[in-house]
């Protein structure tokens, strides 16, 4: 549901569509007959994630993703900060997943694209710099201050930098992870991991291995995950 690229009229991009389709396959033998299926994103854990279909991290070191690695469910966002539909979200629906979070039963996984360009590749840039510094969500959440999307002269990257310097970020070190080689090829990967699942509009969410699209109700993403969760509710 953003401005400019029609909503998700499918989560499988075609050139991809063996792969992804492959990964549904295991997802659906495993959900349907209970059995366990390793994760192949598993990381630093032996536990086995039934709802992970391959596009879930569960990387203890990745900096956008907040919550545990065993977590039970994982939800991976797929966000641009010049989304309004983002920044609505963000506003009304993150916080309460956040709760989720620190109940233990869910894990966010974050991955900023750049639908609407350059402002939005640099904004993408930033928050991971910022990530560097465990200030990711505090940074994401001022870049949609309000539940309002900022225009494209406030994602420069003097403004960008203004505002990691507001938040008592180590503006040297900021500035030089934002234009670091290693944070250019973070963002192509959660570009390209967009493209893997076709996340052609934001948001987009895979929600314990399901394909939600656009900022829907609170509730929808609650319920869902209620659903997910194991009987004791961890």
């Amino acid at each position: 549901m953003t401005e400019r690229r029609s909503t998700w009229p499918s989560w499988l991009v075609p050139s991809l569509i063996v792969i992804v389709a492959a990964a549904l396959i295991g997802f659906v033998v495993v959900y349907n007959t209970g059995g366990t299926e390793p994760s192949a994103s598993e990381a630093d854990t032996s536990e086995v994630y039934p709802y992970d279909i391959g596009i879930e991290r569960r990387d203890a070191h990745d900096p956008l993703a907040i919550g545990r690695v065993d977590a039970p469910i994982t939800m991976v966002a797929f966000s641009d900060f010049q989304c309004p539909y983002c920044a609505k979200w963000s506003r009304d629906s993150l916080p309460a997943m956040l709760e989720r979070v620190d109940r233990g039963q869910l894990r966010i996984e974050m991955r900023d694209l750049s639908v609407f360009g350059e402002p939005s590749r640099r904004a993408a840039e930033a928050a991971y710099a910022a990530a560097g510094q465990d200030r990711y969500l505090d940074f994401h959440n001022a870049l949609f201050a309000d539940g309002q999307k900022r225009p494209p002269n406030e994602l420069t990257q003097d403004a960008l930098v203004r505002t990691a310097a507001g938040l008592g970020l180590d503006v040297h070190r900021f500035r030089a992870d934002m234009n670091s080689a290693e944070t250019k090829a973070a963002v192509d990967r959660n570009e390209e991991d967009a493209a893997t699942v076709g996340a052609y509009s934001t948001p987009s969410f895979i929600l314990g291995g399901q394909p939600m699209a656009g900022a829907g109700p609170t509730k929808t993403y609650l319920d869902k995950l209620d659903s997910l969760l194991p009987v004791d509710g961890n």
